[in-house]
């Protein structure tokens, strides 16, 4: 208890050089956590990317993007086809439609039912009504889209010499055959519950934010579809204005809703191994028809991702033993510093019958009490470093190009998102790698402050071995007779 107590108390034997040891270890030592932390934050977050996004597969109708161009509706029989390809373990297919508003459409003779699957001028139908009025305004691009085709007026024009009524957004339904979104995740829920009756006479629905709030509706109210009353079991956020200015419904609701029996838009396949990724898609295109389906899948985008990720890896570990191996090389110096200014001190001790060994030991456990202040002070610094270091890091070696592949979105609506005619979007598999990337956050947990003080404490433990060692040399006969 000796030895523990004398060494304690030369570590504060001079009060200002072993504050500023602390405090240059802590930095030391604060960016080695930080950088460890950086490792394993995006490590997760690769293995996230693998989990969510790698293994997901996306089929459309040939040759249908955003509600231009041709291609026939996908039905179950191709997602029974689906599911039965090797590697698949998931199939689930959506229908997205597009309704307008009823009290709109009587007025204007737009979009009055099912029937109604075009429009003049440009215009893109919808499927049916509904009593919602929509959340986003189509604005000055909107208007130039869908009302005359042309670059004029933002408030309409002329086809043929009629005058065209001014275009209003339609709201995207549609239609999910479990509690997920077109991408196989879980809906991010504000309120309410996820949809649990998925049979065709379901009036469950679930209503974006942003949709909600414009008609007043919470969980409960009700509102029209075509001629059924639905009532909201919850309230989601997407993430944005558009994309909350939607609905989700049951499938089978929705196909008998908008007489589309049988019909869907889009499957999200999960397949059971993103290295199984390649060799599904090419089986499915085969099973379903190449001149019937796009298979497309974000192994680009994911592919890109996870090399910027794994760059982002390979720095902060390097950082992580360059800190740690400075920190050694700072209690090194330290060390050998103090050996020598107390060789007089050394050589008594030995000469009162004091083994190397517990002389050694002294040592050791000095530069053990400076290193473990500094790993306090290190970890409150990491704590609040480390968001930014990723952050950094990350934004440096990631790419901010979108792929030619994505994001998608829709060609009318002035660029929004709706997609209908046999149209999902699927923005998150098919953004660029920045965006599929996103925010990655970090947290200084036990586990972490755990490896990483064992890490530090033995390289400390080696950089005071080697001055305790010097120890060894001191001979009492030389420290007396310098004398």
């Amino acid at each position: 208890m000796g030895v523990v107590s004398r060494s304690v108390g030369n570590a504060f034997r001079n009060k200002v050089r072993s504050g500023a040891v602390v405090v240059i270890l802590a930095v030391a030592i604060g960016l080695a956590l930080a950088m460890l932390v950086a490792n394993q934050a995006v490590g997760a977050k690769v293995d996230s990317l693998k989990a969510s996004v790698g293994n997901n597969l996306t089929v459309n109708p040939a040759g249908s993007r955003g509600g231009l161009g041709g291609g026939n509706p996908l039905t179950t029989a191709d997602a029974t086809k689906a599911a039965a390809v090797a590697h698949v373990t998931g199939v689930n297919g959506t229908l997205t439609v597009r309704l307008a508003n009823a009290a709109t459409a009587s007025t204007s003779g737009s979009a009055g039912g099912p029937a109604d699957r075009g429009g003049a001028a440009g215009r893109f139908g919808s499927s049916g009504t509904t009593s919602l009025v929509s959340a986003v305004q189509p604005g000055v691009l909107g208007q130039r889209n869908n009302g005359t085709g042309s670059t004029g007026s933002p408030t309409g024009g002329t086809a043929g010499g009629t005058t065209q009524p001014t275009f209003t957004i339609p709201i995207q339904a549609t239609g999910v055959s479990s509690p997920t979104t077109a991408a196989g995740t879980a809906l991010k829920l504000t309120g309410g519950a996820q949809l649990s009756d998925f049979a065709a006479n379901s009036t469950q629905a679930l209503v974006g934010s942003t949709l909600a709030a414009k008609n007043s509706l919470k969980v409960g109210s009700t509102f029209t579809v075509q001629t059924r009353t639905m009532k909201v079991t919850g309230i989601f956020d997407a993430g944005d204005a558009f994309d909350n200015n939607g609905i989700y419904l049951p499938l089978a609701a929705t196909q008998t809703l908008v007489d589309q029996a049988g019909q869907l838009s889009s499957l999200n396949v999960v397949v059971d191994s993103i290295e199984n990724v390649a060799a599904t898609q090419a089986a499915l295109t085969t099973a379903l028809g190449a001149s019937n389906v796009d298979v497309t899948a974000g192994s680009n985008n994911l592919q890109s991702a996870i090399t910027s990720l794994g760059t982002v890896q390979n720095i902060s570990l390097i950082a992580f033993i360059a800190s740690l191996v400075t920190a050694g090389l700072i209690v090194l110096l330290i060390m050998i510093m103090v050996v020598r200014e107390r060789r007089r001190e050394i050589g008594v001790l030995k000469a009162i019958g004091a083994s190397n060994r517990t002389i050694g030991v002294q040592f050791t456990l000095e530069a053990l009490v400076l290193v473990v202040l500094g790993t306090v002070v290190g970890a409150v610094v990491a704590a609040f470093s480390s968001n930014p270091i990723v952050s950094a890091l990350v934004a440096g070696n990631t790419g901010s190009t979108v792929s030619a592949a994505g994001p998608v979105r829709g060609g009318g609506f002035g660029g929004g998102g709706f997609g209908g005619g046999g149209f999902t979007r699927t923005r998150g598999a098919f953004a660029g790698a920045s965006q599929l990337i996103g925010t990655i956050s970090t947290s200084v947990g036990w586990q972490t402050l755990v490896l990483g003080a064992v890490g530090i404490l033995a390289i400390a433990a080696i950089g005071a071995l080697i001055p305790a060692l010097l120890t060894a040399r001191v001979r009492p006969i030389e420290v007396l007779r310098g004398e």
